[in-house]
C-alpha cells in the first residue's frame, strides 16, 4: 500500500484527489493539506510514499515544498498551468497532471507510481528484470535483458538496447550503475557501462558489443577482467 498526502490551496481539487484515491486499492490517503506550510510539518514528522502537490500555491509553492521535502518521496504534480511542467520532471516526479483531469488520467499517473514504488523496494536486486528511467517527460520501464551498453555524455547517457532506439536521460553512469542489477554489469570506461553478457569478443584492449567498438580504461581494467571472467 502506498501512503498518500494531498496538498492544494483549492478544496474543490482535493475533493477529487480524495474521491479519485477512494478508487484506487492500492492508494491509501492520509491527509489534504490547504496549507503547504502545514503539509511540511506533517511530512517531515510522519514521512509518506507520495505527495499530490499543486504547484501555483500562493504561500510556498509545490515546487519549493517539494525540494523541502528530505525524504525520498515520490511526487504527482498537479495545476492548471503547462509552463511549469518541465520544472516538475526536472525534479524527478513520477507524472504531472494539468487540471482538470480524468480519472483514467489519474490512474495512468498513479499506477506509474505504483510500478516504480514496487521497483524501488524490491529486496532481490540481483534478480530484477526491469529498470524505470525518467526520459522525455515520462518514466520508461526498460527490461534489463535488453541493455546492450550505456554510454555517458556530460550529465546525460544514452542507453543502447536490442532492436530498439536507444534512450537518452538526464543522469550520471553513477546513478545508473546503482539501479542495475549486482551481477551482468560493469563500467569498462569512464563513459561506459556494458552488459557483460553481450561481449561479444574482446582484443587489445576494446570490447565489441553489438558490433560497437567500445575502449576499456586503465583504471577500470582490473574490475572489468575480474566482473567478466567471474561471468564467463
Amino acid at each position: 500500500m502506498i501512503n498518500a498526502i494531498a496538498i492544494d490551496d483549492e478544496p474543490l481539487a482535493l475533493q477529487v484527489i480524495e474521491n479519485f484515491c477512494q478508487r484506487v486499492d492500492f492508494i491509501s490517503l492520509e491527509k489534504t493539506f490547504i496549507k503547504p506550510n502545514e503539509a511540511l510539518k506533517y511530512i517531515n514528522k510522519f514521512p509518506v510514499d507520495l505527495l499530490f502537490l499543486d504547484i501555483n500555491m500562493p504561500s510556498l509553492t509545490g515546487i519549493d515544498l517539494y525540494k523541502e521535502v528530505k525524504q525520498n518521496t515520490m511526487a504527482i504534480f498537479t495545476t492548471a498551468y503547462t509552463e511549469y511542467a518541465v520544472e516538475g520532471f526536472n525534479l524527478s516526479a513520477i507524472d504531472y497532471l494539468l487540471k482538470p483531469f480524468t480519472y483514467e488520467r489519474f490512474l495512468q499517473a498513479v499506477t506509474k507510481a505504483e510500478e516504480y514504488y514496487s521497483h524501488t523496494h524490491q529486496t532481490s536486486k540481483p534478480e530484477q528484470q526491469y529498470i524505470f528511467i525518467r526520459a522525455d517527460y515520462s518514466l520508461i520501464k526498460i527490461s534489463v535483458a535488453d541493455i546492450l551498453f550505456i554510454e555517458g555524455l556530460d550529465d546525460y547517457l544514452r542507453i543502447h538496447l536490442q532492436n530498439q532506439k536507444p534512450v537518452v536521460a538526464r543522469m550520471t553512469l553513477k546513478v545508473m550503475l546503482e539501479k542495475l542489477p549486482l551481477h551482468g554489469f560493469v563500467r569498462v570506461h569512464r563513459s561506459y557501462i556494458v552488459a557483460i553478457a553481450r561481449i561479444a569478443n574482446i582484443r587489445n584492449k576494446i570490447i565489441t558489443v553489438a558490433g560497437e567498438e567500445i575502449p576499456i580504461g586503465t583504471s577500470y581494467e582490473k574490475a572489468f577482467f575480474n566482473a567478466f571472467q567471474g561471468n564467463s
